[in-house]
């Protein structure tokens, strides 16, 4: 008599000690943030480049998630800058982002900005990292590295290549190339790999030191890979050697992700983390990545910041090697 007593008193301490464990699922659930209209993330490269078009592939995915529609829009010029500068009206809400490309931790060294990528933004996530490579037409007449260095070399400044921007990772890798070689091209900025892809096939540059938006175009026919500025050999173009090999000690390593404003509440950030980090682990979003040879640069919030502080912190011996910034 005295056990069954006890019988509805143990049950309420059960069913109480559930309600406690179930509640703060139920509580993340009911106050994980919901955007209140669309989403706008500014672009740092032009229209139809490898980035503007993740970012909408992303953006389609994340519209699902987050019940709002998420709006591209294009803000090139500057290496890139341009877009996560423009972040410095927005309102930290969670309606408007940012990508932002590495160049944004570099620029503030060698140029005046009225933004400074430690204190007036917030990092969310991070997406992918641009693979680097050498790339000339196919009817160019340099076969090797080896041949577009002593070109540059014989006749220096005559040659030209283009980047993604003054002070880019394209720019930053060829003046490396040209200190360790000895060799001399000529720089022509674009606003984004569209243009300066553009810009190869019709003639206005000998080549392009910048992101692979070259490898359709390479898988094609249309143009050949004379060096990758990665550590090791990439298995899709196992014939092509890296710089490295040839003894041009340079690698180019260009991440970027996703940043909002300055105060944006970490309950935000985190529930936008998740979101774009579901749509980029998708089968589709990686078959995107492995068409222009883009590898996942996964970083929650809290590791985008730390990577961000420590690279800004330790850049400027290179920026100062590249004669961006002066000692």
């Amino acid at each position: 008599m005295t056990r069954h007593s006890h019988e509805p008193g143990r049950r309420a301490a059960v069913l109480g000690l559930a309600g406690t464990l179930a509640a703060p699922a139920i509580l993340r659930a009911q106050t994980r943030w919901r955007p209140e209209r669309p989403i706008v993330i500014y672009n740092p490269f032009a229209t139809g480049g490898i980035t503007d078009l993740h970012m909408r592939l992303l953006g389609e995915r994340v519209s699902k998630t987050l019940g709002q529609q998420v709006l591209v829009e294009a803000k090139p010029g500057a290496a890139g800058t341009l877009a996560p500068a423009a972040l410095m009206t927005a309102k930290p809400d969670g309606h408007t982002l940012a990508c932002m490309s590495i160049n944004s931790l570099r620029y503030p060294h060698y140029q005046p900005a009225n933004w400074h990528p430690m204190r007036d933004f917030t990092y969310v996530t991070g997406l992918s990292s641009y693979t680097i490579g050498v790339v000339v037409r196919a009817d160019a007449p340099w076969k090797t590295i080896e041949d577009l260095i002593a070109a540059g070399k014989k006749e220096p400044e005559k040659y030209t290549y283009g980047t993604s921007g003054v002070g880019g990772t394209g720019q930053l890798m060829m003046i490396e190339v040209d200190q360790t070689t000895g060799a001399k091209f000529t720089h022509v900025p674009y606003k984004g790999g569209a243009e300066w892809m553009q810009a190869l096939l019709g003639g206005h540059v000998n080549f392009l030191a910048d992101a692979s938006q070259w490898a359709p175009h390479v898988d094609q026919g249309q143009c050949r890979i004379l060096a990758m500025a990665t550590e090791q050999r990439l298995p899709r173009y196992g014939a092509v050697p890296t710089l490295k090999e040839r003894g041009i000690n340079v690698v180019a390593h260009s991440p970027y992700g996703l940043v909002g404003p300055k105060d944006l509440p970490p309950a935000i950030a985190q529930t936008i983390h998740e979101a774009f980090a579901e749509a980029n682990n998708e089968p589709s979003t990686q078959q995107f990545l492995d068409k222009y040879v883009q590898v996942p640069w996964r970083k929650n919030p809290a590791e985008y910041r730390a990577f961000a502080e420590e690279y800004y912190n330790g850049v400027k011996p290179l920026l100062i090697k590249a004669g961006l910034v002066k000692t």
